[in-house]
């Protein structure tokens, strides 16, 4: 594990422990506040962010900015990373060993920002990280404590592009978000 953010960065400049490397553009490491009491994750970057080398700025990134100002949440607070640093072809799940490969620097950017708060976004993020059991329709909206971090599943942006229905489940959870950071005197 690094012991600081640049240590962090630069090993995974070069990165090629998966075939994800082949077809990038950029890594796409993470945005945001470095010590935010609030993270969240997704699964993988899509074509916007592969090329910007930034997550959550294509469509669906819009739809959660735009949630995140609706409910006064300031994006700039937060930390924002995702399970793969690398775009999976034509937006697909990342595969498990494309996961496990990135999984080391995922871990130490959770170490390094400290949060007290990890939002999950989407099924991809919640089983990589609570573990394979889990399914983001029934773990969506409640509150999971694992090792000292709460965590709080809800769907993926992108999903929320594909079911209208969502965004008020999504809405709701991030409200959720809103009141426990509050509730814990962090926002």
């Amino acid at each position: 594990m690094y012991q600081t953010w640049e240590e962090l960065e630069r090993s995974i400049k070069n990165c090629q422990k998966c075939k994800l490397a082949q077809g990038r553009t950029n890594i796409v490491f993470a945005d945001g506040n470095k010590q935010a009491d609030i993270m969240l994750i997704g699964e993988g970057p899509g074509a916007d962010e592969d090329r910007m080398g930034v997550p959550f700025v294509g469509k669906a990134g819009k739809l959660m900015n735009m949630a995140f100002q609706a409910l006064e949440i300031n994006r700039e607070k937060l930390y924002i990373a995702n399970i793969v640093k690398c775009r999976p072809p034509n937006n697909r799940n990342p595969e498990a060993d494309e996961a496990m490969a990135c999984m080391d620097y995922l871990r130490n950017q959770v170490l390094l920002v400290k949060p007290k708060i990890i939002v999950l976004l989407g099924s991809v993020a919640l089983k990589n990280i609570l573990g394979k059991e889990y399914g983001i329709t029934s773990a969506r909206g409640k509150w999971i404590e694992h090792k000292g971090i709460l965590y709080l599943p809800t769907w993926h942006p992108a999903a929320l592009l594909r079911d209208d229905t969502k965004k008020i489940d999504f809405w709701k959870d991030l409200k959720l978000v809103k009141e426990k950071a509050q509730e814990m005197g962090i926002w």
